[in-house]
């Protein structure tokens, strides 16, 4: 290559208003290098839409900045720079746009189908071409990307090699020079099937020297790499035609395509000049006139004026010469390029398979509709979420929810109800508190009750349910306690105390206990507020007054619990919150027909405590009654968080100790709960001290041993008598008649009692005999 071929390209910065005028005047061009580069596999409706998407997106949205030094480039290679700007972004976006979507890799916006331009209901693609354009399709799809790139660049744009390499490597091929191999490839492939045997030969007889090997329509010079320039004077023709055109006799066909265009690979007219390279055609060609080589005074094709490299002519006589000058029915794969098969802007339209259209357009209406129905009954709020506080959002719209909710539908009961009631229990108990009338309060209440939020702390006994209320609840408490607004609300199966801080509603509690079935005295009392390992009653308006006993302290007389106006007590220190077992306080209150002891065990309603046979239990009140609870007391924290109603502790047997020890006593403690199912039962053993706890003997939940049901029990323990000796004692309720151990130690009585010698740590098996002869297996 001579130094003289190259001249400097006004490469340079790019302004917006450039690339834009590149882009709209070579729009068609360029769409149809992206058509080609684009993976046929994408199918051709969406390779027109992306091919025209790429170039719409190809804009610059600044000036570009340019290299301080041109590159030098052949003269052939020189484009506008505006439009070689352009078109490496159309190539670089049509590349990405092949590659294939990696699960780890980032994806890019050219891998996906283009949201513009976009065309509903209908299917764009090409006209369809012939055989010819099919198997070059054909060939096109198994290239790579590059390697499409690099066909396109040097068939369709008249690039040479140098510059087909720099344009690849500028829009981020990694190996230019494998993709130009892949393009070479395919020209032999064309170039061969063109020079076949079998096809035709078309000498130049006959033509002038415009229509010599290598040009086109207007005598233009078509071949890889080169580029018309502008137009040039014509050479000499054959007498008669004008100047610069090549004539025929008429007898001999043109050798070309569409109006004498030459099919050659890269044949493509641009606005070359008129004239052609010397020998072209021998010299002995009867009727033309071929001037000398390098001769015409027009050079290089497209260049006036320029050199031109030699070719070698034919001898005198020799008739054409092989090879370039045969021509073939077989239109090039290049020439190819420029056929409406590869024209994304002339386009044909058909239709989109319309049953599965109609399909898919009711499944939208379907769930646009749905969409509709659910964003209706989320969106509304009503009266508004803002107002419910910690609420989660509403779930349901009905005429009985939205009554269930509504703080003006909430029954409220008159002070003077309960007194000529024929029941109490909270049923007749007032609205009382100084919040009463605070509708935004009792509305947050209600929408926290009907659906907690997840910042809501919510605790339940087992067997309540949680949900929201079936009917107007009846209003019971509200007003501020110790630094928060409390709600008691009570829907005749539970009771509910809803508590808020005074400054917002973060934090907000909610606690349901079971209370069907009360009575006057399981009504007697409800937890209002826990705080600072205290506990505070909100006690029934039949409550005449109200104590602190500490069942620790039998003897000790109760110290009075002072209440104000609306039956709520001072702060008690609770055994619920406390670590240790120093003291157990209990609330003593007196109704119209007695005392009664009620023990706080962590929950909404505080237990009833009892003493006697199952059949006929009595308020644990008594002096004999307070002096078993106090050796017992410390166990109430096994029975409690179970939704306990009562507790009753029942002295079942009193036995006789071996070696003259005393006399020792059995008792059996039931925790019943408001559901009627899961009490537990606890068989304790108590030494002749009166000052030793009592011992845990067994435990069971769901026994009904100790209960209404089944007022038997049996049990054992391992006892060491104050000779340091060890002893198995067992004692069953009056209805046995026998009692047997077995396993590690054996041993046998008759009567409810036994006491059989045995090691320290021995196990045994535990049976006893009723009168009816049933065997019974011991509490466990």
């Amino acid at each position: 290559m001579s130094t003289q071929d190259l001249v400097p390209s006004p490469v340079g910065p790019i302004d917006v208003e450039q690339a834009e005028a590149a882009l709209v005047e070579r729009y068609p061009r360029l769409v149809r290098i992206a058509y080609l580069v684009l993976p046929p596999s994408l199918g051709r409706n969406r390779r027109v839409l992306t091919a025209h998407a790429l170039v719409q997106r190809s804009l610059p949205r600044r000036r570009v900045p340019g290299p301080a030094v041109p590159e030098p480039r052949l003269a052939e290679d020189a484009v506008d720079p505006g439009y070689a700007y352009v078109r490496g972004e159309v190539l670089r976006q049509a590349l990405i746009a092949g590659l294939p979507l990696r699960r780890l890799a980032l994806p890019r916006r050219a891998q996906f189908p283009p949201l513009l331009p976009h065309v509903w209901g209908l299917r764009l693609f090409p006209r369809v071409g012939g055989a010819d354009e099919l198997a070059l399709d054909q060939r096109l799809s198994r290239l790579s990307g590059p390697g499409r790139a690099a066909y396109v660049l040097r068939g369709l744009e008249r690039q040479g090699d140098p510059e087909v390499l720099r344009v690849l490597a500028s829009v981020g091929v990694e190996d230019p020079a494998a993709a130009l191999a892949e393009a070479d490839a395919l020209d032999e492939v064309d170039t061969g099937a063109a020079a076949s045997p079998s096809a035709g030969l078309v000498t130049g007889q006959g033509r002038g020297p415009g229509a010599a090997e290598g040009f086109g329509r207007n005598g233009r010079a078509e071949r890889v790499g080169e580029q018309g320039g502008p137009r040039a004077p014509g050479g000499p023709g054959r007498p008669g035609n004008p100047a610069g055109t090549g004539g025929t006799d008429g007898a001999v066909p043109r050798a070309g395509g569409r109006d004498g265009h030459a099919d050659r690979v890269g044949g493509q007219g641009g606005p070359g000049g008129g004239g052609g390279r010397a020998g072209s055609v021998g010299a002995d060609t009867p009727g033309l006139d071929a001037p000398p080589a390098g001769g015409g005074g027009n050079g290089r094709a497209g260049h006036p004026g320029g050199p031109s490299a030699p070719r070698p002519v034919a001898a005198p006589g020799s008739g054409p010469a092989p090879g370039p000058l045969a021509r073939s029915g077989r239109v090039s794969g290049a020439a190819l390029l420029e056929s409406d098969e590869f024209d994304p802007c002339a386009l044909q339209a058909r239709p989109t398979d319309l049953m599965r259209r109609r399909q898919h357009g009711r499944a939208a209406l379907v769930a646009a509709a749905a969409l509709v129905v659910c964003g209706t009954l989320l969106g509304l709020p009503g009266d508004g979420w803002g107002r419910n506080g910690a609420a989660a959002p509403s779930y349901a719209r009905n005429p009985a929810a939205e009554a269930a909710l509504d703080p003006a539908a909430l029954r409220r009961v008159a002070p003077a109800a309960w007194p000529g009631s024929t029941r109490q229990d909270f049923s007749v108990w007032p609205a009382r508190g100084g919040l009463t009338g605070d509708s935004a309060l009792l509305r947050r209440a209600l929408a926290v009750w009907a659906r907690p939020g997840a910042s809501v702390r919510s605790s339940a006994t087992p067997g309540t349910p949680v949900g929201p209320p079936m009917g107007p609840p009846q209003l019971l408490f509200a007003g501020v306690v110790d630094g928060a607004r409390v709600v008691l609300l009570h829907d005749g199966l539970r009771a509910v105390r809803y508590a808020e801080p005074v400054e917002g509603t973060a934090g907000a509690a909610l606690d349901f206990a079971r209370t069907d079935g009360a009575d006057s005295v399981g009504s007697a009392a409800l937890v209002l507020s826990r705080a600072a390992g205290n506990v505070r009653y909100l006690t029934a308006p039949w409550v005449k007054e109200t104590a602190v006993r500490d069942l620790l302290a039998p003897a000790k007389p109760p110290r009075p619990l002072v209440r104000d106006a609306q039956g709520m007590t001072d702060p008690v220190p609770s055994p619920a919150l406390a670590k240790g077992c120093t003291r157990w306080n209990t609330l003593q209150v007196r109704d119209g027909s007695g005392l009664r002891l009620l023990a706080d065990l962590g929950e909404l309603a505080p237990a009833r405590l009892l003493w006697g046979p199952p059949a006929a239990p009595a308020d644990a009140t008594g002096p004999q009654a307070r002096e078993a609870w106090a050796r017992t007391a410390c166990q109430l924290t096994a029975v409690g968080g179970n939704g306990v109603r009562s507790v009753n502790a029942w002295r079942f047997a009193r036995q006789p100790l071996p070696e003259g020890a005393g006399l020792g006593t059995w008792l059996c403690t039931r925790a019943e709960t408001w559901r009627g199912t899961g009490g537990r039962v606890l068989a304790q053993f108590l030494v002749p001290a009166p000052t030793v706890p009592a011992a845990l003997a067994a435990r069971s939940e769901g026994s009904p041993a100790c209960g209404v049901r089944d007022p038997r029990v049996l049990a054992g323990v391992l006892w060491q008598a104050p000779s340091g000796g060890w002893y198995v004692l067992a004692a069953g309720s009056p209805d046995f008649t026998a009692l047997e151990t077995s396993g590690g130690v054996k041993g046998r009585s008759d009567g409810p009692f036994l006491a059989v010698k045995a090691k320290a740590g021995a196990r045994a098996d535990l049976d006893g005999t009723l009168r009816d002869g049933t065997r019974v297996a011991a509490l466990r």
